[in-house]
């Protein structure tokens, strides 16, 4: 690969509080690292004052400055879609976009949700059974998981949300990709986390800004793996509960690293160290927290 030039890169970050993201330090230590002038620019929608609704006029911003790429976050990975000029495959099939890699004037929208969440999940729990698992949440990354789960060869999964048309929508794309009966829309959340494997959070109930659990402690068991997206704090309430009743659990911090590895390949042109990027994450969490 090449680099979008030989000597710089301008990136952002556009979404709604991310002011202690550690994405932008992670991208420009791994530039750095590459003898690039790797800037990372946060555009933080609360901080602007501004919505979802003002994607048009930020889009247009960056055109006209020159960055070469955007990584996408909550609550703009699914509303961002219709003012791109072109999808990749995955992110068509996801319906969701975290990347956005600027050529020409031109955006084209990428998920590296999906491909992080997979490569996480290879190495931390692959050797978990997959039969049946319960994911909380439909958004954007609740649908790059959600397509990733499948990928890695869950048989069922069973999607709940606050917003059970959301879900519903989910549930539709995922059998229309993998077949019907590999996902199924959620009704009774203690039946099925009764009868489940693993459990996936995709919300962002347990970050530091919305504190608390996904689901009611009661109905996890040391049977159940656990799995949680969230990587401020890397280990949330519900991995905190998980883990004293003797759960394998995976948090945040792989997919975070692994879907900032694909996004800076994507957006610079140079292939990434994975394991230099997962080393200086692992830094700035240990600061974090």
């Amino acid at each position: 690969m090449s680099a979008v030039n030989d000597h710089s890169v301008l990136v952002g970050l556009i979404g709604a509080s991310i002011q202690r993201s550690k994405t932008p330090e992670l991208h420009m230590e791994e530039g750095r690292s590459q003898g690039l002038a790797y800037v990372y620019k946060l555009i933080d929608l609360d901080s602007l004052g501004f919505g979802a609704e003002a994607l048009p006029e930020l889009l247009q911003a960056v055109r006209l400055t020159a960055f070469d790429g955007l990584n996408i976050t909550f609550p703009c990975k699914q509303s961002i879609i219709p003012h791109l000029d072109e999808l990749s495959d995955e992110a068509s099939a996801i319906g969701a976009v975290n990347t956005v890699v600027i050529r020409g004037g031109r955006l084209v929208g990428h998920n590296t949700d999906c491909t992080g969440f997979g490569e996480a999940f290879r190495r931390n729990l692959s050797q978990q059974s997959r039969r049946r698992v319960v994911q909380m949440g439909a958004g954007g990354a609740g649908a790059a998981v959600a397509n990733a789960l499948l990928e890695q060869g869950v048989e069922t999964l069973v999607v709940f949300d606050t917003d059970a048309s959301r879900a519903g929508k989910l549930v539709e794309t995922l059998k229309g990709r993998f077949g019907t009966g590999r996902a199924q829309l959620g009704s009774d959340l203690a039946g099925e986390i009764a009868a489940a494997d693993g459990l996936v959070n995709t919300t962002p109930v347990g970050m530091d800004k919305l504190p608390g659990m996904p689901v009611p402690e009661s109905l996890l068991r040391s049977e159940l793996w656990v799995a949680d997206i969230i990587y401020f704090p890397r280990e949330t309430e519900l991995l905190r509960k998980a883990k004293a009743l003797g759960c394998t659990t995976m948090d945040g911090t792989n997919m975070a690293v692994f879907q900032a590895v694909k996004a800076f390949e994507l957006i610079s042109g140079r292939p990434a160290d994975a394991d230099r990027m997962m080393a200086h994450f692992q830094r700035l969490a240990a600061v974090g927290d």
